[in-house]
């Protein structure tokens, strides 16, 4: 996959409302079969926030949510100390049945 194509479907939960990032989300599945939702650290909640806002309100319109896969990243701090930091990566979907 080239990083073009990973940058269109994937999506990386920051400090923006909660609500921008599901209409991001939307816009991104009208276009494609399946959107991943990155996060790390303290925005994890809000990007399972996010999965469950499209799979919940937008049943009907036949989006749900496919793997999630849980790791840890090692990044330098401001003091230069190295620490892990969780992420998250959510993969919402187009059903096909």
């Amino acid at each position: 996959m080239s990083t073009e194509t990973q940058a269109r479907d994937t999506i990386f939960i920051g400090k923006k409302p909660l609500m921008a990032y599901v209409t991001t989300t939307l816009i991104q599945l009208a276009n494609l079969s399946s959107v991943y939702i990155k996060a790390r650290g303290m925005s994890i909640g809000r990007a399972v926030d996010v999965a469950e806002i499209i799979s919940r309100k937008t049943e009907n319109a036949g989006f749900a949510i496919g793997t999630i896969k849980i790791s840890s990243e090692s990044l330098e701090s401001k003091d230069g100390k190295l620490r892990n930091v969780s992420t998250i990566e959510i993969e919402v979907k187009r059903n096909t049945a």
